[in-house]
This record gives structure tokens, sequence and C-alpha cells, in this order.
């Protein structure tokens, strides 16, 4: 029998993704090298079985019903397919991170992130995605969701955390999740803490 094409691989693979899936070359390494890699992505956005959200970054198409047309990518999606792609650890900045837990219903115009990786800025439709290089301690030792409520408090400001916040943060938070926080954000700001204490003790 013959070995199916690298594009065949690739494309078959991406056809069993979810839609609104991003795509960058890393995650075809298993298959060929980055550089054919980004030449097979063009050829699958040409066919229409990816979208191109920017410059070596594609996203499987993802239909509305309701709209009836295809919506633009996942913001937070292409920021971490970017990182991914360069090997950056990145976490969402303190306005993405309050729409990302429900904190907020204020949609950012600039997605900022605080990353392990060079200052870069990237333009995705009339949104801004902006990596701004932090201190390790924001970034090591970390699990995603300690991260991302560690830079909602920090949002909220010590004096201005309710309560219907922390029970806003304990429903998006699993046990699991909660048993991870309350160990890895002992380094953490005193004031930062006690309210993880309070998010994590139910």
């Amino acid at each position: 029998m013959e070995k199916p094409s690298n594009l065949t691989v690739i494309r078959n693979r991406i056809k069993k993704a979810q839609p609104g899936t991003v795509f960058v070359a890393v995650d075809f390494v298993d298959v060929s090298e980055k550089t054919n890699i980004n030449a097979y992505l063009a050829v699958l956005a040409e066919e229409g079985t990816l979208l191109r959200a920017l410059r070596g970054v594609y996203y499987k198409p993802q239909y509305n019903k309701l709209l009836k047309e295809y919506i633009a990518p996942d913001i937070d999606k292409v920021a971490r397919a970017i990182a991914r792609n360069y090997g950056w650890t990145i976490i969402p900045g303190e306005d993405a991170a309050l729409n990302m837990l429900g904190l907020s219903t204020q949609v950012p115009a600039v997605y900022i992130y605080a990353s392990d990786g060079p200052y870069k800025k990237y333009t995705v439709n009339n949104f801004t995605i902006e990596f701004k290089r932090t201190t390790q301690r924001d970034l090591v030792n970390l699990s995603f969701k300690t991260a991302v409520v560690i830079q909602a408090l920090k949002a909220l400001g010590k004096d201005r955390i309710a309560e219907d916040d922390i029970a806003q943060l304990r429903s998006v938070c699993t046990a699991e999740e909660k048993d991870k926080m309350i160990t890895e954000a002992k380094t953490v700001t005193a004031w930062i803490y006690d309210y993880i204490r309070q998010i994590c003790n139910d």
C-alpha cells in the first residue's frame, strides 16, 4: 500500500480537528520540516481547508448557523498558537484574564499577554495581540488557570474585589485546579494569596 503524502497526512489531521482550531507549523513537525509545513498550510488555505489568520497562522473554518457566515478565529487560540510556534510561555494579561474568567463582559480591543519571549505585536482582524516580556516568577511553576486567576486579581485590585468576584472565580475553577492553585501561588504577593485561599476554601 502506497504511503500517503505529507500533505495528505496534514489535511486528514486537520479534517479530524474541531472547527475553529488554530494551526501553526510546529503542530506538524512529526510529519515534515517546518519550511515544508508552511508551504503545505499555504496550499490548504488556497483550497479552502484552512483560513489564514496572519502569516504562518491558520484556522479551520467555523460556520455560525445563526449569523449564516464563517466566524473569525478565537483571539486567545491565535495567541496560544503563536506562542506554541516559537516556544514561548504566555499567560493572558489582566483585561484578557477578566474576560476569560467571566469577570468582565467587555471584549478588549488589545489582548495583552505576559510572555517569556520578546516583545511582539500582531493584528488579527480588528484586534491586536501584544506580547510583553515579564518576570519568570509570573510564569514558572504555575499552571495556566493559576496564572490567569493571579492576573485577574491584579486587574481587579487589592481593595476592589467583591464577594461576587470570589464566587465567580470559585465557580470557574475545578477542585483539581484549586488544589494546584493553593500550592503553586504560595510565592505570590501576600494580598493575592489571601484571595486565592478564599477562592480555594469553599
